[in-house]
């Protein structure tokens, strides 16, 4: 049974649009179709894989336009919708190039017995579930998807019931490639879909919440079947006295902003050196004050709607709570409702402190907690107390200083004198550290290794010396 979910449209606040959820049965059909043409797309050598995805990314750039406005209508911002866009067709070429990286040819090779040698293949995983969120709807529903497909797999996709008006587009680019509908479905639904995709999938990929994390891990261990999660951030950024301040803040501003901070990547914690704080602060206050919202148009400014409802309690509540303790607002702050959207703009916090939500909890808005530190030592142990551990960043006048600190971040990616660039440099391999991950590298050749069991093949000469079991046995 199907059933329709209404949809919210994150400027006006009104329901504007709906989708059909699929059931148990329907995500079932639909994975056994999949799972049947799945040998022959994987039988196919790499280059045929490669040249379909360059197919799909014509498709897409030729609906370049049309998908940036259904993605400002899914969430009220233009200029993270034009670039993400973009980053899904040079994605594609770039995961095409790690897929010719893992499917390069390797001959056989010497073993600690002269007489063995051993090679390989690499088997793909059937049918992969990908479930993708809401923040950034189109290049994280492709993130795992792509890899997927070149790796040989067969790919259901399932976006956010939240942001959902792009998807009959992407179907549309899908289908305009000759047999990559045969192995690349999108569907419509919500956590129950999800769920119906995990059962019926080899292996699943998602990226949300560490809640929703540990309900898809516990549900693929059920099954043997692996699952690699993208979850939570709580991204710390460490201002030593050395830094240049300008360029700091900028960046942790735009960190802390991008896509109106709802980004796993965002800065949601800044540690400076006591000696430069106040001049740090008033620098960030002053430029983020000068940042626009994207209104009355998605393309008038920086900072869109707060995308969903619950997303807006969350801010509300933590902004209450960091205030009844001490908080306080230097800009922003306050929760904006206008034309039945709501808005916040950037809110830089001082004298707050690790008792305070939004030191602890993810944020995922436009929300800048600045906090003092003593010496290098203090400024590593309040950015690793935590239980995140996804990406951070470090600012310092010299390497020197800088790579020290960063080598001693419980974080999968640090960035040194810029943030957020573990999203923007997709050849350097990263794992998500503590509660903010699970599984293989999604950056590199891993992204697409990760969807390809190795099977070893090992050879006896037959020319070389008999085993010694023929002897004990004769």
């Amino acid at each position: 049974m199907t059933k329709q979910i209404p949809v919210r449209n994150p400027r006006t606040g009104r329901t504007d649009y709906e989708i059909t959820a699929l059931d148990a049965a329907a995500v079932t059909e639909i994975a056994d179709r999949l799972r049947a043409a799945q040998p022959s797309w994987a039988g196919q050598p790499v280059e045929h894989r490669i040249a379909v995805l360059s197919a799909f990314k014509e498709a897409v750039a030729r609906r370049r336009d049309e998908l940036i406005r259904l993605l400002e209508a899914d969430t009220g911002r233009h200029q993270v919708s034009v670039l993400e866009v973009d980053a899904v067709l040079s994605g594609i070429d770039r995961a095409s190039g790690f897929a010719a990286e893992v499917f390069a040819p390797a001959g056989l090779a010497a073993t600690g017995d002269p007489s063995v040698r051993t090679t390989g293949d690499l088997v793909a995983y059937p049918v992969v579930a990908a479930i993708s969120p809401w923040n950034f709807p189109l290049q994280l529903a492709l993130i795992d998807a792509v890899p997927a497909l070149l790796a040989g797999s067969a790919v259901i996709l399932k976006p956010s019931e939240m942001t959902p008006r792009f998807i009959p587009a992407l179907r549309e680019c899908v289908a305009e490639v000759a047999g990559l509908g045969d192995v690349f479905a999108v569907v419509e639904g919500d956590g129950a879909t999800g769920a119906a995709m995990i059962e019926a999938s080899n292996a699943v990929c998602f990226t949300g919440s560490v809640g929703t994390g540990r309900a898809v891990a516990r549900a693929a261990a059920e099954r043997f079947i692996p699952a690699f999660l993208e979850l939570g951030g709580k991204d710390p950024a460490v201002v030593t006295a050395s830094a240049d301040l300008d360029s700091a803040a900028s960046a942790i501003l735009w960190g802390s902003t991008i896509n109106s901070g709802h980004a796993c990547m965002s800065i949601e914690r800044v540690y400076v050196d006591r000696r430069v704080a106040d001049e740090f602060v008033e620098t960030l206050a002053a430029k983020a004050g000068r940042v626009r919202l994207a209104h009355p148009e998605p393309a008038d400014g920086e900072i869109g709607p707060i995308i969903t409802g619950a997303q807006a309690d969350t801010l509300r509540e933590q902004l209450d709570d960091a205030v009844a303790r001490g908080a306080r607002i230097r800009t922003g702050g306050e929760i904006e409702l206008i034309d039945g959207g709501s808005y916040l703009r950037p809110t830089v916090l001082t004298g707050v402190d690790h008792s305070m939500r939004l030191m602890r909890e993810e944020t995922f808005g436009p929300i800048i907690p600045v906090m003092a530190y003593d010496g290098a030592d203090e400024a590593v142990a309040l950015a690793n107390d935590t239980e995140f551990g996804l990406s951070a960043a470090v600012f310092a006048g010299t390497l020197e200083e800088a790579l020290p600190i960063a080598h001693r971040m419980d974080a999968g990616g640090v960035s040194v004198n810029d943030v957020c660039l573990t999203g923007m440099v997709p050849e350097a391999e990263k794992n998500s550290f503590k509660m903010s991950g699970l599984g293989a590298s999604r950056m590199g050749p891993p992204s697409v290794r990760r969807f390809l069991r190795r099977r070893a093949l090992l050879v006896r000469e037959a020319a070389g010396p008999r085993p010694w079991y023929y002897d004990a046995a004769e």
